[in-house]
């Protein structure tokens, strides 16, 4: 691990002296790309200068161990050993984390995408409570929840919401919330008392930038109309809402949420961006095949991923088959305990694909 960790000790030398070449400087797509890796391989590198400086200590130490004859010296030596063991292991174990491949869209801004499903207002009240547990789940996370687009459900909740999310390793941690999401529930309208099945779609995307996915602007038509609220009432009398269609994919993306056509337009685009991406990911991964299904993370829109039984205050996430009975905590943003077991899991995956590359 020693040799493997000093090549990327040598890239990320590499990559810092060319960061500050002009070249480099000159050309936005490259500086970005640069960049980037600049700042992967920084948080390998300080592990492993730490690491290194361990090793170096154990090394005295035995060196203590072997040529001294003073008993409390050698005693001190014995202590030292254990602790810089425990410490070593740890740390290894962090590395080999930090080595496993990662996904290069981890470290980005996402837009997060709720769609009520089967189940009429039901999956719109459940929409709605789906983008309160994100919200909350952000908060925890110390991340900025903007509101990009709302469409409201006609007895509360949404039919579907937009958000964008930004800060640290948004897509890495949000990436595993991507599917359909069931909930068993009594409804308020219900007056039997039966318990009904409704389900939500939820989208996440990473946020792309305009360096890395560029759009001809000939292929995506413009359309404005004024804004409208529930029922289709009209908002304002102004042309501010925004319609963009990518003529070449049928995507589609309307923008209304902000007064201002020129914000909704950049909203749209960014929007427009991410599900191009995305479209172009599901068909790479399509060509890798079965090993990318195998993968936690997958995103698939049509998979069932997650169950809220409110009867039994029971959350269970069928990748993983790990089920807990604290659904008000989990509804209220608690859902760190399953992004981290799929987190483990996909790494684990990803492990044993490096392994087997070997």
């Amino acid at each position: 691990m020693l040799d493997k960790l000093e090549a990327i000790k040598d890239r990320f030398d590499q990559v810092a002296e060319e960061l500050t070449r002009p070249e480099a400087m000159a050309d936005m797509k490259r500086f970005s790309k640069l960049n980037k890796e600049y700042k992967d391989l920084d948080k390998i590198v300080q592990r492993y200068l730490v690491y290194k400086n361990l090793l170096g200590n154990q090394d005295e130490a035995r060196q203590v161990l072997e040529s001294e004859k003073d008993p409390d010296f050698r005693e001190m030596a014995k202590v030292e050993l254990d602790e810089l063991a425990g410490k070593i292991e740890a740390l290894e174990a962090e590395i080999t984390e930090l080595l496993i491949p990662k996904d290069p869209n981890d470290s980005k801004n996402a837009i997060l995408e709720i769609r009520a499903g089967a189940g009429g207002d039901e999956a719109s009240i459940f929409a709605g409570d789906l983008f309160r547990m994100y919200s909350r789940f952000a908060e925890t996370q110390g991340w900025r929840f903007q509101v990009m687009d709302a469409m409201d459900g006609t007895s509360g909740g949404y039919k579907e919401i937009t958000i964008e999310v930004s800060g640290e390793d948004v897509y890495g941690k949000m990436k595993y919330e991507s599917g359909v999401h069931r909930v068993q529930r009594v409804p308020a309208t219900e007056t039997q008392g039966r318990i009904h099945t409704s389900a939500a779609t939820v989208a996440v995307l990473p946020e792309m930038d305009e360096v890395e996915v560029e759009i001809n602007m000939n292929d995506v038509r413009k359309d404005l109309f004024c804004s409208s609220g529930p029922g289709g009432q009209s908002v304002n009398t102004t042309y501010s809402a925004v319609r963009l269609t990518h003529i070449p994919s049928g995507i589609v993306v309307s923008m209304q949420d902000e007064k201002s056509q020129h914000k909704n337009f950049d909203k749209a685009l960014k929007v427009l961006r991410s599900r191009l991406y995305e479209r172009e990911l599901e068909r790479h991964n399509a060509e890798v095949g079965a090993a990318r299904k195998a993968m936690v993370g997958s995103g698939d829109r049509s998979e069932k991923i997650r169950t809220y039984n409110y009867p039994q205050s029971r959350v269970t996430d069928h990748r993983i088959g790990l089920t807990v009975y604290n659904l008000p905590t989990v509804m209220d943003g608690d859902i760190g305990q399953f992004i981290e077991q799929l987190r483990v899991t996909e790494n684990a995956e990803r492990l044993k694909e490096g392994v087997g590359a070997e």
